[in-house]
């Protein structure tokens, strides 16, 4: 297919030619570049939220039932489920489709299964460019669901406007609430499987970490000597001030559910609509998405110098012959690299070597 025919395909929204789009995107095939530029203009549309927690948390039932949820209110959705890439095989389960069968024949949905491939951060490289494909295409709400570990939600969240923590009574001891990765990124807690022991004192735990690290208990309070520390409620405090509507602050919720009974699905939908109101009311949805625009042209730029560099067979070879005295100590790996920056500038510069 021509690339004048695939791109008239796509503004006339055939699922076929968005498919085509997002393969050649996701695996930055010649004209990638080209299609997402002339894509740009029509991007920001959607509301991206990400869901992210420990592996068996539910994420993809919940998942499931909140596309589900929207697709009722009548809204377009895509889904994109990223996957850990296998260090043996290079694979990847992609199991999340499987668990939303129910959703995936519905043509108002799309789902995408993506493999990290290496990507540290728990998000592939190129889900941001296919996110932006979605929006492209008109979708209102974006899902992107993915494995978080520890340090992936950070990267999840630098690609969402909301982001959801789906955590489990077996996620581990209240120790884990002490993450501060974790908590600062999550927007929305969700003690999934709630019907289950312990599910009381992870959720109480998640909100006095909350309390705590918000001061929103101290909020009110004289500064003197009198206050009677044992009746502090961090997490009482912080469970009230998650059910207030400031327009400047936003303390994160934590919902119970049980997914599998489609139970707590819609207080989340509930707070999803909540955190996108203040996002829009404080302007802190716009600056988020600045922030992601000044990431992506970081990114592209890493990546531009990196092919440049390492593609470039002089380069390789220049650098293999400064490794003996790097072993021997008499260059360092920050001399070497300076001097290979300053020899290379015009391939830095997108420049050919004569």
């Amino acid at each position: 297919m021509s690339s004048d025919r695939l791109t008239e395909d796509f503004n006339a929204a055939k699922p076929a030619a968005l498919a085509r789009v997002v393969s050649i995107v996701e695996n930055h095939r010649d004209g990638f570049e080209q299609i997402l530029g002339s894509l740009h203009s029509r991007t920001g549309r959607a509301r991206r939220i990400g869901l992210t927690g420990p592996p068996g948390a539910g994420k993809s039932t919940i998942t499931a039932l909140l596309v589900k949820n929207f697709r009722d209110q009548g809204l377009k959705v895509g889904v994109i489920a990223v996957d850990p890439t296998s260090p043996f095989t290079g694979g990847a389960l992609l199991g999340d489709r499987v668990r939303m069968e129910n959703v995936a024949l519905d043509p108002g949905v799309f789902i995408r299964s993506m493999a990290t491939r290496g990507s540290l951060g728990g998000l592939a490289a190129a889900t941001r460019e296919v996110a932006d494909v979605l929006d492209a295409f008109g979708f209102d709400i974006l899902l992107i669901e993915t494995v978080g570990v520890g340090q992936s939600e950070l990267d999840v969240a630098r690609t969402a406007d909301s982001t959801v923590l789906v955590l489990v009574p077996e996620s581990g001891d209240s120790i884990q609430t002490l993450k501060a990765g974790v908590m600062e990124v999550a927007d929305i807690f969700v003690v999934n499987k709630a019907d289950r022991p312990g599910a009381d004192r992870l959720r109480n735990d998640v909100e006095l970490m909350l309390g705590l690290r918000k001061g929103v208990s101290f909020g009110n309070m004289p500064a003197h000597h009198g206050v009677d520390l044992k009746r502090v409620n961090p997490a009482r405090a912080a469970r009230e001030a998650a059910a207030t509507t400031d327009p400047k602050a936003w303390t994160p919720p934590v919902l119970s559910a049980v997914a599998t009974k489609q139970e707590g699905i819609a207080e989340i939908v509930a707070a999803l609509d909540r955190h996108f109101a203040y996002l829009q009311r404080s302007g802190t949805l716009r600056a988020r998405r600045r922030e992601r625009l000044r990431e992506r042209v970081m990114d592209v730029v890493e990546r531009k110098v990196s092919d440049r560099l390492w593609k470039d067979s002089r380069t390789v070879a220049w650098l293999d012959e400064q490794l003996p005295s790097v072993e021997e100590g008499t260059a360092t790996p920050f001399a070497v690299a300076d001097m290979l920056l300053r020899q290379s500038a015009e391939l830095v510069r997108g420049e050919q070597r004569t």
